[in-house]
């Protein structure tokens, strides 16, 4: 039989599992408190920012990053040729208020065009899915080793968080993954929305818990806290102490509000689309209007192997009803400048056109599109080229790296800060030392 008045080896608690300890949490709360904690657990409980030296313009406190999974086709949407049929297809041209020109399938993204800026000459090793949106989101490949932290953690480790009731960084429609803060610790973790028209779930007191026992309860578990910290001063346990203080003060403030998207008017519901994306950058207008850091909202759908121009022509409907609204939105309120908005994907898609797969388009890493709006970017303009068939960067190729350290930049952060894992490795926003990012500082006014 075991001592039980044996001292508990603290170097077990500290090698224990990050979602293991995350879950007891919840489980705790749940069945204790009467309350799930469980969107509140990592949500960015530091208020200030680590030992950051501000670069760059900094005209941008905020990041929406609408998120293209699947692979987004350039050729269909960003990058047309339509001087190439044969690449081209089906898709016309059309001229924007920007000095370029998009595809058909985005006429009230070209009413915009003076207001973003078109990247044509992005360009990845990665292209498989999960690698590249690995890379995408981390500015590294993956490793057996090691889970780096999303660029979301980087921006709320790095810049602090605004609203300390609010999270510092929220996902919706996108796998929990995209929110892990790596080795950061939980303390930078976003939070992972299902459906951006169900609010924060699990975020107030349960019914059947009255104030006065919840409150009982409470005092009971600080209490605990309290000697569990004395016995076992770790960083796990510092991290999570202040929990609960978090989780009570977000229930009972109004800034809770912002999740919900029921208090806009059914109008502007309906201006930006009922549907999970639309409704989605509705909602990251209304958390970085309270102050959230950084907001990703996911479309995906877009890995077109099948059937490219009827599928692109679908996502791409959703997407500009979407964004086209949320950019129009930001500048009427006057946050444009202060947020940062990107659309970004993995990779994009073939020049050949797959007649045998119902005219599909397959993956491609070498070159691709993306954008930039608000945030201190100067709009109406393009910036790098593809070759005529689209296939190859012809002029200013923009890395992985260098799309995140160009958000970084925006920021005032400094991609090259090295921050190191517990394990005493350097990383950095912009990626590896190898292959470190230059941010694109000409795109900014």
């Amino acid at each position: 039989m075991s001592n039980p008045n044996k001292t508990m080896d603290t170097s077990s608690f500290n090698k224990a599992d990050e979602l293991g300890r995350r879950q007891f949490m919840v489980n705790a709360a749940r069945s204790y408190l009467g309350v799930s904690l469980a969107p509140m657990l990592g949500s960015g409980l530091a208020s200030s920012a680590f030992g950051q030296k501000h670069v760059g313009g900094a005209k941008a406190e905020h990041v929406i990053f609408l998120n293209m999974g699947g692979g987004m086709s350039h050729l269909d949407t960003f990058d047309t040729k339509p001087r190439n049929k044969e690449v081209q297809g089906p898709v016309e041209s059309i001229n924007t208020s920007g000095d370029f020109q998009i595809s058909q399938y985005l006429p009230e993204t070209a009413k915009i065009g003076n207001k973003m800026c078109v990247i044509n000459s992005m360009t990845s090793k990665q292209g498989a899915h999960s690698q590249g949106q690995y890379l995408l989101h981390r500015s590294y490949s993956p490793r057996g080793t090691i889970v780096h932290p999303a660029i979301g953690a980087w921006v709320v480790r790095q810049k602090g968080r605004k609203n300390t009731t609010l999270p510092g960084f929220v996902t919706a429609n996108t796998s929990p993954a995209v929110s892990s803060p790596g080795f950061f610790g939980a303390e930078f973790g976003g939070v992972p929305l299902g459906r951006p028209d169900e609010g924060l779930k699990n975020s107030s007191r349960a019914a059947s818990v009255s104030e006065e026992d919840f409150n009982k309860r409470l005092a009971i578990a600080d209490a605990l806290n309290k000697t569990f910290e004395e016995n076992y001063q770790t960083p796990a346990v510092k991290a999570y102490d202040s929990l609960y203080e978090e989780a009570v003060k977000l229930m009972q403030s109004k800034d809770l509000e912002a999740f919900d998207i029921n208090k806009e008017p059914a109008s502007v519901q309906n201006t930006y689309g009922k549907d999970r994306f639309g409704q989605g950058c509705l909602l990251a207008r209304r958390l970085v209007e309270s102050g959230v850091r950084f907001v990703e909202v996911s479309h995906g759908g877009w890995d077109t192997h099948y059937d490219n121009f009827t599928n692109v022509e679908n996502r791409a409907k959703t997407l500009d009803k979407a964004f086209s609204t949320l950019v129009t939105d930001l500048d009427k309120r006057g946050l444009l400048e202060s947020t940062l908005v990107v659309i970004a994907t993995e990779f994009g898609r073939t020049p050949r056109i797959v007649e045998e797969h119902n005219s599909g388009r397959d993956h491609h890493p070498a070159c691709f599109s993306a954008v930039m709006a608000g945030g201190g970017i100067a709009g109406g303009q393009k910036y790098g080229e593809s070759d005529k068939g689209g296939a190859r960067v012809a002029k200013d190729p923009v890395s992985i790296q260098d799309f995140n350290a160009t958000i970084g930049h925006a920021l005032g952060i400094d991609h090259s800060q090295v921050v190191s894992s517990p394990s005493g490795r350097p990383f950095r926003l912009g990626g590896a030392e190898a292959e470190l990012g230059n941010p694109i500082t000409s795109i900014f006014g």
